[in-house]
């Protein structure tokens, strides 16, 4: 027999599927083994108001160790299901003749952000997360096609990673995600420096909403490593080159 109440109270209440039910979050801080100091602390905050966020800064600034303190955070408390982890290093073709599956092919290449996350957290903890899925590896070659809901995502080394890149990895954010890109335009192993998706999306940052690019400063390295980096920085700006044989060109004269 048909009954409109019984009608009624089922359109009232949306299938469970279609509902998003926010995660519990812990209550107590999540105590790291390394403190962010008060810049990275600053750059934080904006990091979570915003969905992209480039992280810009020198050899020892800090940027993928703050990247990894965000996403950890995020993904202990439960505000994200997983972390994504990517590079623009490797190709297709240069994975698949490496022996392994995909996350022991990426392993040379993600062992600086492994690292980070080992001085963050205990390292047992961490390999957990990894083995478990909740830190996937994603190579640059295979996001194409991907969409990552509820995941917070780090794309390291990222003044290697060209427009068309750029495009195509920006693009891949779904649903409750954010994005933390982490770069130094001063260090791009591209052929142009005008190729590098990160500088322009540096640049634009001013343009497009929730999309915001920070500068990290402090070095965090022995302070021998900024001397030389700003040494190396104004000799290319002077138009220097080095050869092969280590003698200096200035201007294409020697």
């Amino acid at each position: 027999m048909y009954n409109p109440k019984f009608k009624d109270s089922m359109a009232s209440k949306p299938h469970t599927d279609d509902v998003y039910r926010p995660k519990r979050i812990p209550k107590n801080p999540i105590k790291f083994k390394l403190q962010l100091n008060e810049e990275q602390k600053d750059a934080k905050k904006h990091i979570l108001e915003n969905t992209i966020t480039l992280l810009g800064g020198g050899a020892g600034s800090g940027k993928t160790l703050l990247a990894c303190n965000v996403a950890l955070d995020g993904l202990l408390r439960r505000q994200y299901d997983k972390i994504i982890i990517t590079r623009p290093t490797v190709s297709k073709e240069e994975i698949g003749f490496l022996p392994g599956d995909l996350r022991e092919k990426m392993d040379p290449w993600v062992q600086p952000i492994y690292q980070n996350f080992f001085q963050l957290y205990d390292k047992v903890k961490i390999e957990k997360l990894i083995e478990d899925g909740k830190i996937e590896i994603v190579p640059v070659s295979f996001m194409r096609g991907r969409t990552f809901l509820d995941a917070m995502i780090i794309v390291d080394e990222a003044q290697n990673v060209t427009h068309e890149q750029m495009e195509m990895i920006t693009s891949r954010i779904g649903l409750r995600s954010k994005m933390m890109i982490c770069g130094d335009a001063h260090q791009t192993d591209l052929k142009k420096k005008s190729d590098s998706g990160f500088k322009f999306l540096y640049s634009a940052a001013r343009r497009i909403k929730n999309l915001e690019a920070i500068t990290l400063n402090t070095n965090h390295r022995n302070e021998i490593v900024e001397d030389l980096l700003e040494y190396y920085k104004e000799a290319i700006d002077r138009g220097v080159s080095i050869t092969t044989s280590g003698s200096y060109i200035y201007n294409g004269t020697k």
